[in-house]
């Protein structure tokens, strides 16, 4: 099988894409690092080379200069809720199509897609990888019909690899996102618990993401697939109290009913509909209430070990902030 001298990266400007850029660049086993996205890097690497294209249209083959490439297809609509549910089908399906689509014609044989846990719908009991898919959202369906695709694509090919991975929540630097929000909120002692102080909420570090993406692809001959998370899986109030250790923060003592919170959406629902988006809503408050508990199964397995945990990925976190704690 071929060693591919460039490796492209579908959505390689975002959390995500940025940090696994940056890994890329930095193992120097490509000459050519490409980024494919539709807006700014959160962060400029060095080394790679940024392309402005949106998945959701055929995707010019002479990207790749006439040569194979190793590819990622990290290009998504991921907030949920948030978008109308025909935004994240557009995308993630149509995206599938297209970045298939390139790899047939540019000859490429080696594909990691990144998924999600939103598959499987929310659980109280812990789900490994032989759990059935069962999405509750458009998301979650989204991503399961782009799983097929790539799916399709590596049949068509006994030599070709496709790994998909499927993270939990994932955080770190640039995140700018769920727990980002949780550490502002922690920070102006205004997180209340939401219904209960167990709920589970399996996460995983950034970096480790990274790790695990490049190391299963290496390891595969044919189809991975496997979720992301820590061993452990975290509560609510674990959470709360690693980052009250870590930053300081006062560590949230309340909790409030979810009957309470849902009927303390309703009027943010009403302002939405007149056009003033706040974010606040019944879909996030029972995302907050629903444990998503996962087990990474297949890559423990795999051999796989963890660089951090919890705490130290937060400490870590915190100590590379520039503008502020968490950023």
């Amino acid at each position: 099988m071929s060693n591919p001298t460039q490796v492209i990266i579908f959505g390689g400007a975002g959390f995500v894409g940025t940090h696994l850029a940056a890994d890329l660049v930095a193992s120097r086993k490509y000459e050519r690092v490409v980024s494919v996205d539709i807006g700014p890097p959160r962060a400029n690497i060095a080394g790679v080379e940024y392309l402005f294209h949106d998945v959701r249209e055929s995707i010019d083959p002479n990207i790749a200069n006439g040569s194979p490439a190793d590819i990622f297809n990290l290009a998504a609509v991921h907030v949920t809720p948030g978008h109308p549910d025909g935004d994240y089908y557009y995308t993630n399906v149509l995206g599938a199509v297209n970045v298939c689509r390139f790899a047939n014609e540019t000859g490429s044989k080696n594909l990691v897609f990144t998924s999600s846990i939103s598959i499987y719908g929310p659980s109280e009991a812990a789900l490994d990888e032989e759990a059935k898919p069962a999405p509750v959202s458009a998301y979650g369906r989204s991503k399961l019909a782009a799983e097929k695709i790539h799916l399709l694509w590596q049949a068509e090919a006994p030599d070709r690899k496709l790994t998909i991975v499927r993270p939990a929540v994932i955080y770190g630097p640039y995140e700018r996102g769920n727990f980002t929000r949780l550490s502002r909120m922690m920070e102006r002692r205004a997180f209340i618990y939401p219904g209960r102080t167990d709920t589970i909420k399996s996460c995983g570090y950034v970096r480790d993401l990274v790790t695990s993406m490049i190391f299963m692809s290496a390891r595969n001959e044919g189809t991975s697939i496997y979720n992301f998370s820590f061993e452990h899986r975290y509560t609510i109030s674990e959470i709360c109290s690693t980052f009250s250790r870590v930053a300081g923060y006062h560590q949230p003592q309340f909790v409030i009913p979810i009957w309470l919170m849902n009927m303390a959406a309703l009027p943010f629902e009403v302002l939405q509909t007149f056009g003033m988006k706040t974010g606040i809503n019944r879909d996030r408050v029972r995302k907050l209430w629903f444990s998503t508990n996962i087990l990474p199964k297949r890559l423990v397995a795999s051999g796989f070990r963890f660089s951090y945990d919890l705490e130290s990925s937060l400490a870590e976190w915190k100590r590379e902030s520039r503008l502020k704690d968490f950023d």
